[in-house]
């Protein structure tokens, strides 16, 4: 396996040299250059040189921005903006191999953190600890980075395993430790990646008992997170429920669902100002600044209901920015806009806002205000397609920067609302339809800022997912969640992919339920350097 060490070794070099070495402010003040690999086996002098490898080279080497840009782009999240330059159209239309930019560069990534992981646990075996403390202290970092390891496994496996439910089905390359350059390595059963998981898991939850004090920290939430989604992709809801279960207990006092309110604010004299009025705008949208909870949270000036992100520093330069996939230069009209929010799913956040009557603070917050919909929009197709992309203009507000950016917005990879999701799946799975309602109603009445929502009741199970994964969709987009989750629940809730005629300057289509691309082509990268890995079928 040559060919995969090798890119390894690079982007991890590659993001090193560009500066990705922290992942949250806590990380400024360290120097990763203690923890570089000995030729002697022995890389790391002490735990100070564990730590700082842990931050340089685990939490600064993981990238999902790239995972969220792709499912956006293939699913039915976004359309091209007016500021587009044809950037990813061929995988907006599903022409998608092994040579794709954005395929390669997740299993690169992913291999990366992988690579970096058994590194720092082969290293960590060397220390001597000269204290109980320092013992704790080495330990603890062990963990958080297995548990990264996990999560990183966790990605390819939902993205490259044709079925992850499936633990015969073939998974992706397991590596548990740092193998020799000349290895070439083929993919294993997934019921072999899920052990080695399970095992980081297992140690982590063991040894990470208490919440992080921030979080940029993986802590026992984070991993309890970690564990649910897991749990579920791989189709153990017994297990999905207990540890989404215990991240809501855990979550009083420390990251509870995000509320919409307050959305009002007074004007000098005392007085409401009209909600989506221009005064009332430049103090909701206050960069840093936002009075209300659930818009602040995703301007960066509070932790909201985020479990676990990666940080983006504003001037640092450390990570993707992720505000630039969707805007070039800020998240308005006049910002240069790559990619519109789907008209589909913005109807979704209109009909949640509907008028002001319906609450729902998302439309405000994702959508910049000086979007220009195109009421007609849909007499624009078939006659005349390239205007869609000037006439129906939907900015993509949900990643508008922090202070001191227009671009750069923490990476929120886990949040409260997805364990309430992940409870809804296990009730929905007991026939509990009910009991899902109620866990849907939970997230709705979190984001409505006129009061709780009417309890959801669903006919049957069919019903149950689509209402589901119709709430997911909303508030998860622009997440990384949508391809996974039209993989994985489309045809029980018996919907499709749902992009609208005005989706692309060009006649637009859908995935089909269970097409091969819904899961990504092994690099060709990999494949030409490695004869015993097996592509994906299709591919």
């Amino acid at each position: 396996m040559k060919k995969i060490i090798l890119n390894i070794s690079l982007v991890g070099s590659v993001l090193l040299s560009l500066g990705a070495l922290q992942s949250c402010n806590d990380a400024l003040e360290t120097n990763p250059q203690p923890g570089m690999i000995q030729d002697d086996g022995t890389p790391f002098e002490n735990t100070d040189a564990l730590y700082g490898y842990l931050m340089g080279s685990v939490y600064g080497t993981l990238e999902p921005s790239t995972a969220m840009y792709l499912s956006a782009v293939i699913s039915d999240e976004v359309k091209p903006g007016s500021g587009s330059g044809g950037q990813e159209f061929s995988l907006h239309r599903f022409f998608l191999n092994s040579q794709d930019a954005q395929a390669t560069a997740i299993w690169q990534n992913n291999y990366a953190v992988i690579n970096h992981v058994n590194r720092l646990v082969r290293g960590a075996e060397a220390i001597t600890p000269v204290s109980t403390a320092d013992g704790a202290r080495l330990n603890n970092i062990v963990a958080q980075a297995r548990a990264l390891r996990a999560y990183a496994y966790l990605q390819l496996e939902s993205l490259y395993s044709e079925n992850m439910a499936d633990p015969n089905a073939l998974g992706v390359i397991l590596l548990k430790d740092v193998p020799d350059l000349n290895a070439k390595l083929p993919r294993v059963k997934n019921s072999e990646i899920y052990s080695f998981i399970e095992e980081d898991l297992t140690y982590a939850k063991s040894v990470l008992t208490s919440e992080s004090t921030n979080q940029y920290f993986v802590g026992k939430s984070a991993v309890n997170a970690i564990a649910a989604r897991y749990f579920l992709y791989k189709g153990d809801y017994a297990q999905a429920k207990a540890n989404a279960q215990a991240v809501i207990n855990a979550a009083a006092g420390n990251f509870p669902l995000t509320p919409a309110t307050p959305y009002t604010v007074n004007d000098a004299n005392g007085n409401p100002l009209p909600v989506d009025g221009t005064a009332w705008r430049n103090q909701f949208y206050a960069v840093g600044a936002s009075f209300n909870p659930y818009r602040s949270m995703w301007v960066d000036a509070s932790r909201g209901e985020s479990i676990f992100s990666l940080g983006r520093i504003a001037a640092a330069g450390n990570g993707a920015a992720v505000g630039s996939y969707w805007n070039t230069n800020n998240s308005s009209i006049s910002g240069s806009p790559m990619w519109f929010w789907g008209r589909n799913l913005y109807n979704l956040l209109l009909a949640g806002y509907n008028n002001g009557t319906g609450g729902d603070i998302r439309y405000l917050t994702y959508r910049d205000p000086s979007s220009i919909p195109n009421a007609n929009y849909a007499a624009l197709y078939p006659n005349n397609l390239a205007q869609t992309r000037t006439s129906d203009r939907l900015v993509v507000d949900k990643y508008p920067g922090k202070q001191g950016s227009n671009t750069r917005n923490d990476l929120k990879l886990l949040r409260l609302s997805e364990m309430y999701f992940i409870l809804a799946e296990c009730a929905i799975n007991d026939n509990q339809l009910s009991t899902a309602a109620g866990y849907i109603k939970n997230v709705r009445d979190a984001r409505n800022y006129l009061g709780p929502t009417t309890l959801p009741t669903y006919a049957n199970q069919q019903a149950a997912w689509a209402d589901v994964l119709k709430e997911r969709r909303i508030e998860l987009a622009l997440e990384g969640h949508r391809y996974i989750d039209l993989k994985r629940l489309a045809t029980k809730a018996g919907v499709t992919m749902d992009r609208n005629n005005t989706d692309d300057i060009v006649l637009t289509s859908n995935l089909d339920n269970g097409d091969y691309r819904y899961t990504l082509p092994i690099p060709l990268s990999e494949i030409s350097a490695n004869p015993n890995i097996q592509q994906n079928t299709g591919y």
